[in-house]
């Protein structure tokens, strides 16, 4: 790992350059407080102070709709897989979404390993932007730990005012500093101002929700039969936007898509939410979550609990794009805090 500064005055060459040798995604503003990743080719498409984005990154992983699977009857029973990736880099990833991509990475490196998911994530390369301030009221980054820099990328910038921090953090960041030779060494006054931003964020960025991350199991699981779970279920309009815009939910449906010719096809998959009613149907239309309430408390389990039991980590990442986009108005650090208090009555 090494380190260095870019200067502000250098950026644009910088990116424009890198878009002339890569394919590279940015966030971009898409009106209002609406941020995507899309194609850039300049800096000045992009916008570095950001909302996080409606969809996170992992759409670049696994994306919302995919073939990995076609066959044609003239082969015999031969199948063929298929990997829908292509080599890309993207810029300017907020780390509460580089948490979201490290736990899938855990997930589908997990057997039975996810070979398109892996093929895919080589194709990736990761530069971070850190945030030097709050997003707005519905991000927890700091609960979770995630709004400090803590692996997971090749690059990862700090605006430092006049200059962004660069951490070169594996052999991809490497190469794409030597391709592109417009970065400084970083000496000590970089050092002093990049441990001056770190303190005043200690001061500004503090527990959410009051909560150390650590108990969060221990009060779910004694908040099990909780009235709050109702209180959400009748709220909930089991529309399935808090699981599609988070960046660790990883639900999705498989199913074949015959052609005309029915000699021809292909197996696909789709991203699919654990909020929908269908989503827990077995034989016979019984569910095991039919009532809303049991999957908004799923989906609380999910990210504090059961992924805590079997990976030693929170699913949540804080960046707050589930209380952005509901519906019905449920805010993840408002349930929490009101499970907290049930808990310590």
């Amino acid at each position: 790992m090494k380190n260095l500064i870019l200067s502000k005055e250098r950026f644009e060459h910088f990116i424009s350059l890198l878009a002339k040798k890569h394919n590279v995604m940015g966030p971009v503003h898409k009106g209002y407080d609406n941020f995507s990743f899309q194609p850039i080719k300049t800096a000045a498409e992009m916008t570095l102070k950001y909302v996080p984005t409606i969809i996170p990154p992992k759409k670049y992983f696994m994306p919302q709709y995919e073939s990995f699977l076609e066959y044609d009857k003239t082969w015999g029973e031969n199948m063929k897989a298929v990997v829908e990736s292509e080599a890309l880099v993207l810029f300017g990833v907020h780390t509460c979404d580089i948490a979201g991509i490290k736990a899938l990475n855990i997930v589908f490196s997990d057997r039975p390993r996810d070979y398109n998911y892996l093929s895919r994530k080589k194709d990736v390369t990761i530069m971070g932007l850190e945030c030097n301030e709050y997003c707005d009221e519905f991000a927890s980054c700091a609960m979770m730990n995630n709004h400090l820099p803590d692996g997971g990328y090749d690059l990862f910038f700090t605006d430092l005012g006049d200059f962004f921090f660069v951490e070169v953090s594996t052999l991809k960041g490497d190469v794409i500093v030597e391709e592109i030779p417009v970065f400084e060494e970083a000496l000590g006054r970089h050092f002093k101002e990049l441990q001056g931003l770190r303190a005043r964020k200690a001061k500004t960025f503090t527990n959410e929700v009051g909560i150390e991350y650590q108990h969060v199991p221990k009060i779910l699981s004694d908040t099990k039969e909780s009235l709050i779970w109702n209180e959400l279920g009748d709220k909930c309009l089991a529309c399935g936007n808090c699981t599609n815009v988070c960046p660790t939910c990883y639900c999705f449906n498989i199913w074949d898509e015959v052609n005309l010719d029915l000699k021809t096809g292909k197996r696909v998959r789709m991203w699919d939410s654990c909020q929908n009613e269908g989503y827990a149907k077995v034989a016979g239309g019984e569910s095991f979550r039919e009532e809303r309430s049991a999957r908004q408390k799923h989906r609380f389990f999910k990210k504090f609990k059961y992924m805590v039991d079997r990976y030693a980590r929170f699913f949540c990442t804080g960046c707050g794009r589930c209380s952005r986009t509901c519906m019905a108005q449920i805010n993840l650090k408002e349930t929490l805090k009101k499970l907290k208090e049930e808990y310590a009555r």
